[in-house]
């Protein structure tokens, strides 16, 4: 049978970085593909070139057999391919028939033409069991919703080919569980699903051939039932990953965090955060478990001086945290990280980077005005600024190692490495870090972690939030699971349980 699509030989750079190298690989029609690789190995590039976002230096892309010449995304939506981006392309504000219509009004009968629309969309929703209200509102959605508003844009417009970046990184299991349905079925009806991804049990879970990708170029093609996670790993970055990173022994120091009978409510007055009660020592890391949205982000926030609580104190070192008497956070962020508290937020692109400044001036951003970058009569030197950066990009291993390099050209899990390596360059005494590995790759991850368990045996304490059950694991030395905004459970790692645990993120079970 003829291939869905074909890639012959493509190349793309960017200025001096080789995104793409001569790729080449074919997609059979009617299958789940994968396309696996570390950050910046060029698979998103890839993408975007089949979807008309960037055109191919040289090289060949053939749709059913003929060589097309895609320049725009209208071309790709002519011809049947549609994307869903890792971060969804949605006005928030506009329900969810007005985000499909958008750029496709067909005309004056506006009215007219809703009602056909809204129609089409509730047939589709049906028959492809995609569980989503078109006169909802997006911003009211959960997100997992949202992706299905994606998926459900493009098979409005008849989309043949569906290519999908990192689909699941904000997705809970359940979630995730309930979109893989979709994509059998979508298989089993003949259209063709392209999977980019980091989760290599999801590979195997879904995918029937995957192509691996490793700076640029095509490393190895196989059919996913011949081959196994190890494997998968060993091919995307060229050793082998360690299953078990080293750690010192548990032995907490002193308390550095202690958090007493904090609330939260919004300005409906709906509680978001009941009765939160911890402590936090130097040396150890405290993990918070559950499903996102059960509090975990708006608990982080608090800590770092975004948001105030509406009651109860937090003591830092012994010393309360100002919030009494502030009508708003302004300035906290700063003031916290004066103190010594070092913050890796959830959200990299909204709270961790300025994507149209330089690598250099992230690894500044916040810490721009402490004595380690400034010269005489207190203005910046540059010079000592680009060696610390140039230090930073090295032993974090960022890559393309550019300092002038524009951050958001960088792949997710640089930019989250760029965003890891300045906090830790700070020299935290507590170290925030919310969802440290989403959108990363394995060993990207494994990074990561060498560096987060570096921090603790150095006796620095850590507070980190991860919808990662194997995350949690691999990095906790005591478990916090949270519900519904409250703490619905605390317990040792080396009491960790699947089972309990999901229990106690459900809410149905206090330890």
């Amino acid at each position: 049978m003829q291939p869905a699509v074909e890639f012959r030989n493509i190349s793309k750079a960017f200025g001096a970085v080789q995104a793409n190298a001569d790729v080449s690989f074919a997609i059979a029609k009617g299958s789940i593909h994968g396309v696996i690789g570390e950050n910046g190995a060029g698979k998103s590039t890839l993408m975007s070139i089949l979807y008309g976002y960037y055109n191919a230096d040289s090289g060949q892309v053939l749709v059913d057999g003929q060589a097309r010449d895609i320049r725009t995304s209208h071309e790709a939506i002519a011809l049947g391919i549609g994307m869903v981006h890792q971060h969804f392309m949605l006005v928030e504000n506009m329900t969810v028939l007005d985000n499909v219509m958008l750029g496709n009004e067909g005309g004056f009968k506006l009215a007219a033409r809703r009602g056909e629309v809204e129609a089409k969309l509730r047939e589709i929703c049906a028959r492809y069991r995609l569980d989503v209200d078109p006169l909802a509102t997006v911003h009211d959605l959960s997100v997992g919703a949202q992706q299905r508003v994606e998926i459900l844009k493009q098979i409005y417009r008849s989309a043949e080919i569906l290519i999908l970046d990192e689909p699941t990184a904000v997705l809970t299991a359940q979630e995730t569980a309930s979109l893989f349905e979709i994509l059998r079925l979508f298989k089993e009806q003949g259209k063709t699903i392209i999977l980019i991804t980091h989760k290599l049990q999801e590979i195997m879970d879904i995918t029937d051939e995957v192509t691996v990708m490793r700076a640029g170029r095509v490393v190895g093609a196989v059919q996913t039932r011949d081959t196994s996670k190890e494997q998968l790993a060993n091919m995307m970055v060229g050793r082998p990953i360690q299953s078990e990173l080293p750690r010192g022994p548990y032995r907490p120091g002193a308390e550095v965090l202690k958090v007493s009978n904090l609330q939260l409510k919004d300005a409906n007055g709906v509680a978001l955060l009941s009765d939160i009660d911890f402590t936090l020592r130097a040396g150890e890391v405290v993990a918070i478990a559950g499903v996102s949205g059960n509090g975990q982000s708006e608990l982080l926030e608090i800590l770092s001086g975004m948001r105030l609580p509406t009651s109860g104190s937090v003591e830092f070192l012994g010393q309360p945290l100002p919030y009494a008497g502030r009508a708003n956070a302004d300035g906290l962020p700063a003031a916290f990280r004066l103190l010594g508290i070092g913050h890796v937020p959830e959200d990299r692109l909204r709270d961790g980077v300025i994507k149209d400044f330089s690598v250099m001036q992230n690894t500044v951003f916040g810490y721009q005005d402490q004595g380690e970058v400034k010269g005489r009569f207190g203005l910046f030197d540059f010079r000592k600024i680009a060696q610390r950066c140039a230090g930073l990009m090295r032993d974090f291993d960022v890559r393309p190692n550019n300092p002038d390099l524009r951050i958001g050209l960088l792949s997710g899990g640089n930019q989250q490495k760029v965003v890891i390596a300045r906090e830790v360059a700070a020299c935290p005494k507590l170290m925030l870090v919310g969802q440290p590995t989403r959108g990363v790759d394995i060993g990207t991850i494994e990074s990561i972690h060498t560096q987060l368990l570096r921090l603790r045996d150095e006796g620095v304490a850590i507070l980190l939030s991860s919808v990662e059950l194997e995350e949690v694991r691999a990095l906790a030395d005591r478990i916090i699971v949270m519900s519904g905004g409250r703490i619905t459970g605390v317990l040792p790692v080396d009491e960790f349980d699947t089972t309990r645990i999901g229990l106690l993120m459900g809410g149905l079970h206090k330890s």
